[in-house]
């Protein structure tokens, strides 16, 4: 929110007992000393939620709010003030009725924006005010191009002379030099820059650059889901991928052999990094690129998605001064994400807290980051055996992928550390098991672990479009949907509209099936019982498994029952 917080608001968040008066007062000492704005820090601090400050702000100050998203709004009206402007000041031209023009503003009492408006447009204004989210989607929406006006105005300005020789078909050797040359053309780095831009701004995860028979495709993976995006002639495909690989400083003229890289951008005023791989297929070189963006990793344990019950398990286990807490499951699933959020839980300037990783994703202040280089033999055991030497009272390893690491991470928590890792498996009585088979006994197992975390991410269904419906009797009862949560008989599906692409979906959210080792559970470990047994176990101690968390977000209409079926197992 980039309203400036005024003395009655405060007041009114006090007197609504939204904000405490020390947490104001602290948030008011860090605005003096650092500046910026008083309810961005107040969100920072989360103290208060984006929403809960907005209607804050609505009932105190003498102008309307307006929901810009599903706002249409004419293209003469939008003429009126210039898409520089409109950003600078967080404003938006909404209606004109005579002399009279209502704008959208974030900050309705900026009397200098007022003022400017007033000036350029000749107009009387009305100011009605606006979310700060609300106005970045709507700003992007009116007044961005869309992405084939822009990919055929950067098409135009390539020549097709210069792309020829970087084609394979020609089959001639291509000096670095010209590769150089072609990259650094300026079409090609602005279509480059154009597909990471747009792929940050649809909040795509990964971006993905593949060489066809005929042409070039490029997809983005938006929560989870690939989208393709555009298709570049196939001539420009060699000219991309050696712009993405004259960013990550990799070898362009090497084809053949797989290469691995990361760079940083700026997109929006904030810092973006990207994971570059490279590999040679039969048509040409891949790329795949992972983007990592902090604005929108959810670090914090209260914004995972997890239910009350899960989060209550996990806080109690990163209380403990010792033992191994272990998050499992596929590729892709959230595990990183939730290990920093429990290391910025048990965060403390008392404690000293170390991760390895590879590499490290997430820079979190005031903790000491590893990234691992198995290049130079730096791998994640050696890391371990030297930071124990560094007086950790947390340790965090990435991955543990070889006895080795599991050893020495077991160890570690048997000796006063407390431990956080991921394994892949598919259930968290799986870990267990997985651990045995690495050579791990099983008395160390139930003298270490602390708790087990299995988690998938499923796709929140877009609340523009998202539409109820009444599933067929039988499987209402076979996945037992209605209960004192849902009395409607109904639940939601995805539809798809354009503020989800037309996917139904925006957004992801976690559910995770935690295991915590109770006696009952320690015998069975002692035994070597199988998986099932264990996880019969676990659920009459109180485990509720994946599937049953995902059935409850469908019933509070959060997430399709079609994707909870796809991600677990019963």
């Amino acid at each position: 929110m980039a309203f400036a917080l005024g003395e009655k608001i405060c007041v009114f968040l006090l007197s609504k007992k939204l904000v405490s008066k020390n947490d104001l007062n602290k948030a008011k000492q860090k605005f003096s000393k650092e500046g910026g704005n008083l309810g961005d820090i107040l969100i920072e601090m989360n103290v208060i939620s984006k929403e809960d400050l907005f209607a804050a702000i609505t009932e105190t100050i003498p102008f309307p709010p307006i929901k810009l998203v599903r706002l249409k709004i004419e293209k003469k009206i939008l003429e009126l003030i210039p898409e520089k402007v409109s950003r600078m000041y967080q404003i938006l031209p909404v209606s004109r009725i005579g002399k009279q023009l209502t704008v959208a503003m974030v900050d309705p009492l900026n009397i200098f924006a007022l003022d400017d408006l007033k000036i350029l447009t000749h107009l009387n204004i009305s100011p009605v005010i606006a979310s700060a989210d609300d106005m970045v989607e709507a700003i992007r929406k009116h007044y961005e191009k869309s992405a084939d006006e822009e990919i055929n105005e950067i098409v135009k300005g390539i020549k097709s002379s210069d792309m020829e020789m970087v084609t394979e078909e020609k089959g001639a050797k291509i000096s670095t030099k010209d590769l150089l040359n072609e990259t650094s053309d300026a079409p090609i780095v602005k279509l480059a820059n154009m597909i990471l831009n747009k792929a940050v701004k649809e909040r795509a995860s990964d971006i993905l650059i593949e060489p066809m028979e005929k042409k070039s495709r490029v997809r983005f993976r938006i929560d989870g889901l690939l989208c393709e995006y555009y298709n570049p002639p196939k001539k420009f495909h060699q000219a991309i991928i050696s712009r993405i690989k004259v960013m990550s400083n990799l070898d362009i003229s090497e084809r053949r052999l797989p290469q691995d890289g990361r760079f940083k951008i700026k997109v929006a005023n904030r810092k973006i990094d990207f994971r570059v791989s490279i590999v040679p297929s039969s048509f040409g070189e891949k790329a795949a690129l992972r983007i990592l963006d902090k604005a929108q990793a959810t670090i914090d344990i209260e914004r995972l998605g997890f239910n009350e019950r899960d989060k209550e398990k996990i806080r109690s286990a990163a209380d403990e001064p010792y033992g191994m807490i272990l998050i499992s499951g596929p590729t892709g699933c959230g595990k990183t994400t939730t290990l920093y959020s429990i290391l910025k839980y048990a965060d403390d300037p008392e404690k000293n807290i170390i991760t390895v990783e590879d590499p490290v994703e997430f820079e979190i202040k005031g903790i000491n980051q590893v990234n691992v280089n198995e290049e130079v033999g730096l791998t994640f055991q050696k890391c371990l055996r030297s930071i124990l030497r560094q007086d950790p009272d947390i340790i965090m390893v990435g991955e543990i992928r070889d006895f080795e690491t599991l050893d020495v991470a077991v160890k570690s928590a048997l000796t006063g550390h407390l431990v956080l890792s991921t394994l892949h498996t598919n259930t968290a009585a799986g870990s267990i098991v997985r651990m045995i088979n690495m050579g791990v006994e099983p008395f160390l197992i139930s003298a270490a672990v602390q708790l087990i975390g299995a988690q998938r991410l499923l796709r929140t269904l877009c609340p523009e479009c998202k539409e109820a419906y009444t599933p067929p009797k039988e499987i209402v009862e076979k996945y037992k949907l209605f209960d004192k949560k849902n009395k409607t008989g109904k639940i939601y599906r995805a539809r798809g509209c354009k503020h989800c692409m037309n996917t139904g979906y925006r957004g992801r959210l976690g559910i995770i099936e935690c295991i915590r080792l109770t006696p009952a559970v320690k015998e069975l470990i002692a035994s070597r019982a199988g998986e099932s047994d264990i996880e019969r176990t676990a659920r009459k101690e109180g485990m509720i498994s994946l599937r049953e968390n995902g059935i409850e977000n469908v019933l509070e209409g959060k997430v399709s029952l079609e994707d909870v079926l796809a991600a677990t197992i019963d």
